[in-house]
């Protein structure tokens, strides 16, 4: 049994592709659309570590009540790569820091009597994709971006409301869709767009506005451990700032973020 959560922070319409997808690799996969769940966990939440514990724990309590559902259930399976052990834990128990808390690194809480079980927790990203390049699992899959298992949670700076959760999710997807009409997407190893907890003043038509900022992100890398920002056309960030500042209700301005990693995480949370 497979299972897919919908935390109610996945991109536009991703809950249903993903699962279309699913349906051609003969797996059970079952889609549970947790949104509500999630998001009323996450009210009056604006730290970053905070909304991620709160996030993980919820996951937590959705696979748990799933496993309830289902007979002789022994094992949990998760797909935690090594990146988000490292930036998780000190893995050899030195000095490494804490950089940012990821849900699916730190074991299960006792009530839950389920073994972890891991296959690809100590390989990297383009590993992982040469495994399943090996396995002949589709490209398209395979070359899907990175995106966090918070989800939207992280790239909406400070407390998060179902309407930034929609102004975001419509960023994104014109951001990433622009991305694929410019043939651009498979030459960035990942990208998306911040909401910023800060509002601007802007001009529309005779009016004045004060709407929200949001920033563009994409980066070149290889494992997720460094990273450079990616030097996309001119032409292209004037083509998606214009769709986003007009088709987008709430935004007014769109930055573009040239921060490498390091110093700078990939994800602003």
């Amino acid at each position: 049994y497979c299972i897919f959560v919908n935390n109610g922070l996945l991109r536009k319409n991703e809950f249903e592709s993903v699962l279309d997808q699913y349906k051609h690799m003969g797996l059970n996969v079952k889609g549970v659309d947790a949104s509500e769940r999630f998001l009323n966990k996450l009210v009056g939440l604006s730290d970053p570590e905070q909304k991620r514990k709160a996030i993980g724990n919820e996951f937590i309590n959705v696979f748990d009540d799933e496993a309830h559902l289902i007979e002789d259930v022994k094992w949990l399976a998760q797909g935690t790569i090594y990146p988000d052990v490292i930036e998780s834990v000190s893995v050899t128990g030195g000095p490494s820091a804490t950089i940012k808390s990821h849900h699916n690194v730190g074991g299960l809480p006792d009530f839950m009597k389920l073994k972890i079980v891991e296959p690809l927790r100590m390989i990297f990203k383009d590993e992982v994709r040469r495994v399943g390049k090996s396995m002949e699992i589709d490209a398209e899959l395979l070359g899907r971006h990175p995106f966090p298992g918070p989800g939207l949670a992280i790239r909406i700076l400070g407390d998060i409301t179902a309407e930034k959760v929609r102004i975001l999710q419509e960023v994104d997807f014109i951001f990433i869709d622009g991305l694929k009409r410019w043939n651009l997407y498979d030459k960035v190893w990942q990208a998306g767009a911040m909401l910023l907890p800060v509002n601007s003043v802007g001009v529309m038509g005779d009016e004045r506005t004060y709407e929200k900022v949001v920033a563009l992100r994409a980066v070149e890398s290889t494992d997720g451990m460094t990273a450079d920002w990616v030097d996309l056309p001119y032409k292209f960030l004037q083509e998606i700032s214009n769709k986003i500042i007009n088709g987008v209700k709430g935004v007014n301005r769109v930055v573009y973020d040239i921060s490498s990693k390091p110093p700078a995480t990939i994800e602003w949370e």
